[in-house]
């Protein structure tokens, strides 16, 4: 099995192996304990095998009833006659068309299995890949990617079990019915046609793959491009890049086009090319029948037939040429989606991982140190302790590593040295799903999913009721409003939840986080990017919010944290400052600059 060339969805740099890709499909054809499907293949091969036979003998009926009623019929053709030989040809046709949908029929359900299989395994391991991939991911490309590979599933298991080896069985078979009833020329052209046009569909189809990579790496540029520009579509409003956003797509869109223009005159010319040489074969055997028929060795039958093999072995060749193509773009496409399969998550659970057991809530920072990048250290040998029910602030500059800590108290990334502690249990010795399920997090800007609120709010817990969610919003603030939409909790809340007010959509986000009922609550700058109005209404319910949790506040504003029970001041990674607020303010030092500063800024507004 050739090599694929490298593309650029490529992860880990290396050129792609089809074979790899084959010996990774090969498996959902024959499952471990799955019986069902080891025996619709089973009977899906032995009725393709039927077919084959058919389509073999069919053929000798056309002889007959030619030769019958040119009068050079004989023996079981005679006992027929041209009527019943006509009759049984147009059976056998219909025979083979019945077995073929049959195979196919019997087959469907194994590759639609497989693909349904496939599809959910890339879905679930690109939710366990670290926050670090996802961030220098593209969308647009990666769901291109995925969407690709999928399709070329069921291909792919079609061509595994019913392309090459019937192919080669039925061509083997016309060789076989040629040479025993005529002569070894006859087999000599065959193979000699059959050769050929491998070769050159190999060939040409080895460059095309090349023009169509190129012309699938456009593709997901331009893919990339458009749900970029979507997903952005207020950013682009508000600088009115409409235009530009559309010369974006368009030069994009421009490459893709000149790729696929490419693509198709090279399979102009491989058609083409294709077509002269069966064209050539076929007309070279049927001059050898011509002249056998004028030499009284043949009958007008046995020319007639020699032509219906000849145009039934270019039926599997044409086939053969397109199945050939196709697979090498789905081992291409199917590669790209095997090399995010084995992209390794940065982030696992340890074999012997135990569930996270809270018995109040303490968080503690023993020197931990981080950086996303080696040379860029984020923060330098934190000591910091959370009492199980107490609410501690983190503010500082931005760039301080105030959000890496929270980022680190989720697990997104493991720190570099030190550890981070929740009721004396290691964060990286617990089971993620088990310390996610403790954390509640409410983010600067709460994204929701494009549902209604009602979902959006019921996501927060698996298995919730009406009451529960009711009660979460009431508990949020936000039933009431709920209510007077025209479709209460069934309103559609919009793509990242824009139909919604910046307001609401924190509260739903406080809703689905009290119904989650987490022992540890983050809020990572939760009212940072509301007015000030708002936010003081935000505040009342983030304080109900945390009674009886332990709560790491990260803030911008220090009026919001001022009732911490302590605040920690971060400069370039490391504590400079902790106590309550009165204290800091009394000691002068970092956080009265900044309390002073944003004082200052507020009054000037």
């Amino acid at each position: 099995m050739r090599r694929l060339p490298k593309t650029s969805a490529n992860l880990n740099n290396e050129r792609v192996s089809g074979l790899r890709t084959v010996r990774k499909v090969a498996p959902y054809l024959w499952p471990d304990g799955e019986g069902w499907v080891k025996r619709r293949v089973v009977l899906a091969l032995a009725v393709l095998f039927v077919a084959k036979l058919v389509a073999v003998g069919t053929p000798l009926f056309y002889k007959g009833a030619v030769d019958s009623l040119s009068g050079e019929g004989e023996g079981f053709y005679l006992a027929l006659g041209a009527i019943g030989l006509t009759l049984a040809y147009g059976g056998a046709r219909l025979l083979n068309v019945g077995f073929q949908q049959l195979r196919d029929v019997i087959f469907a359900k194994v590759g639609q299995r497989a693909l349904r299989q496939l599809a959910l395994e890339t879905f679930s391991h690109i939710h366990r890949l670290s926050m670090r991939y996802h961030l220098t991911r593209k969308t647009g490309g990666l769901s291109r990617i995925i969407e690709r590979g999928v399709k070329g599933v069921e291909f792919l298991l079609r061509f595994l079990l019913f392309s090459i080896g019937p192919l080669l069985l039925e061509l083997l078979m016309i060789g076989v019915v040629l040479f025993f009833m005529f002569d070894i020329w006859y087999l000599v052209v065959v193979a000699a046609v059959i050769g050929l046009y491998i070769w050159f569909t190999f060939a040409v189809t080895e460059w095309r793959v090349k023009i169509r990579k190129v012309m699938n790496d456009q593709d997901t540029d331009a893919n990339q491009k458009a749900i970029d520009s979507l997903l952005n579509f207020e950013t682009v409003k508000y600088f009115g890049a409409e235009a530009r956003e559309s010369r974006r797509y368009d030069g994009a869109m421009r490459a893709y086009v000149d790729a696929a223009l490419k693509t198709s005159y090279s399979l102009a010319f491989l058609n083409f090319g294709q077509s002269v040489i069966i064209t050539g074969g076929l007309a070279g055997v049927m001059v050898m029948a011509a002249i056998g028929v004028q030499n009284g060795a043949m009958t007008v039958g046995d020319f007639v037939m020699v032509n219906a093999y000849m145009i039934q072995i270019t039926m599997p060749l044409n086939f053969l040429g397109t199945v050939y193509r196709e697979i090498r773009q789905a081992l291409i496409d199917m590669g790209d989606m095997f090399d995010l399969l084995e992209q390794p998550p940065e982030v696992e659970d340890k074999p012997d991982a135990k569930t996270l057991r809270v018995t109040g809530g303490e968080v503690r920072l023993e020197g931990v140190a981080f950086g996303y990048d080696p040379e860029r250290p984020i923060l330098k040998g934190i000591d910091l302790t959370v009492p199980a029910g107490h609410t501690v602030a983190l503010v500082g500059s931005s760039g301080a590593g105030k959000s890496t800590i929270g980022r680190l108290l989720f697990r997104f990334y493991d720190v570099t040295e030190g550890r981070l502690l929740i009721d004396g249990q290691d964060v990286r010795d617990v089971t993620q799903d088990s310390l996610h399920d403790q954390i509640g997090v409410v983010p600067q800007d709460t994204v929701l999913f494009n549902d209604t609120i009602y979902y959006n709010i019921a996501y927060g817990k698996d298995v919730s009721t009406r009451e529960e969610v009711e009660a979460a919003a009431r508990a949020a603030s936000i039933h009431d409003f709920i209510l007077s939409l025209p479709q209460g909790y069934d309103t559609q809340v919009g793509e990242r939840g824009l139909k919604l007010s910046g307001g609401e959509k924190q509260r739903v986000g406080i809703a689905r986080t009290l119904l989650k009922n987490p022992a540890i609550l983050l809020l990572d700058e939760a009212t940072s990017a509301l007015d000030t109005d708002t936010e003081r209404e935000i505040q009342g319910e983030l304080r109900e919010m945390s009674e009886g949790r332990t709560v790491i506040t990260i803030a911008h504003r220090l009026s919001t944290v001022a009732d911490a029970d302590r605040i920690v001041v971060l400069e370039h990674g490391e504590i400079v400052e902790e106590g309550s607020h009165e204290m800091l303010l009394a000691r002068r030092g970092r956080y009265a600059q900044l309390w002073d500063r944003q004082a200052a800024e507020e009054e000037a507004a």
